[in-house]
């Protein structure tokens, strides 16, 4: 399986009565494939899937499946706190149709470095899917190390990580373990040209919802090693990257979905719906201004 290139972290679309809207996200998958998009993630933290039912969970990872037809890799959310539970999910996604599993360090119960080799070892053991790690401490409150990272690589099941960190040091680190058959992803749309530049084989995104094809371009360009089309990409891109950093992902980005026909601006509680005022206001003038350029191009 090629994980690689730009890669959406899709929403998961919610109705004016709360259920997942799937009509919306139909479209959804069908702007991320026509505009150049080269794999999606259901059911990651941008798809706000610990407020999803089991039930919504297989129809919204079953519907997606259907939807893309083997066009681009499907690689479904699978991380939990818990190991056995996470080894269940994942084969739930598998039965489902997931291309891939994108397991999570697990969050909350802070285990130690020993503690993570041993969890990704039975995901990958026991899944029954090829395993990206998802390092993004912000979030889980622990760090999967380079060093463990190395070990786990050598684990056929484990085919590549995805790093959020976007610090200079554990993007050189990261990208020094890649080899053929382990890929380095950057989880990090603010340092993703660099880290791309530097090594890494894509970015899995969250701008990428609401501009799969300027954030294609970027990763096109960074990926071929081109820092000056890399850089006039990222220059594009920035306002709406910043624009989205004004509230704890998905709001932000859920917030420019309406304007593009894609769906409601709300998330599920605990996460409320960004607020009409400037940080809507930057958002949608971002999203003009990319809008304006692609006319241009």
């Amino acid at each position: 399986m090629d994980i690689r290139g730009s890669i959406c972290a899709l929403v998961t679309p919610f109705g004016p009565d709360g259920g997942l809207d799937l009509a919306a996200f139909g479209r959804l998958l069908d702007f991320q494939i026509a505009g150049g998009t080269q794999a999606v993630v259901v059911a990651g933290s941008t798809g706000e899937a610990h407020m999803l039912e089991h039930d919504e969970y297989d129809r919204l990872l079953a519907f997606a499946v259907e939807r893309v037809a083997r066009r681009i890799p499907v690689i479904a959310g699978t991380g939990e706190a818990g190991t056995a539970k996470t080894v269940a999910l994942t084969k739930r996604a598998r039965s489902l149709g997931a291309d891939v599993a994108l397991v999570v360090a697990p969050y909350y119960v802070r285990p130690t470095q020993e503690g993570l080799r041993r969890h990704f070892l039975e995901v990958a053991e026991h899944g029954g899917l090829p395993t990206l790690l998802y390092n993004v401490p912000t979030r889980t409150a622990c760090d999967i190390s380079p060093d463990i990272t190395a070990v786990l690589r050598d684990h056929p099941a484990i085919v590549g990580i995805k790093e959020a960190r976007g610090d200079a040091e554990r993007i050189k680190q990261t990208a020094e373990l890649v080899r053929s058959d382990f890929v380095y992803l950057s989880g990090d749309d603010q340092t993703a040209g660099d880290a791309m530049l530097q090594g890494a084989a894509g970015t899995i995104s969250v701008v990428a919802n609401l501009v799969p094809r300027a954030f294609r371009a970027l990763c096109d360009a960074a990926t071929a090693g081109d820092r000056a089309a890399a850089a006039r990409c990222n220059a594009a891109l920035d306002p709406l990257v910043q624009a989205l950093n004004c509230a704890p992902n998905p709001i932000a980005v859920k917030a420019g979905l309406p304007d593009l026909g894609l769906g409601t601006a709300v998330p599920r509680l605990p996460l409320v719906e960004l607020e009409q005022g400037p940080a809507r206001e930057q958002l949608r003038k971002a999203l003009a201004t990319l809008a304006s350029l692609a006319d241009a191009a």
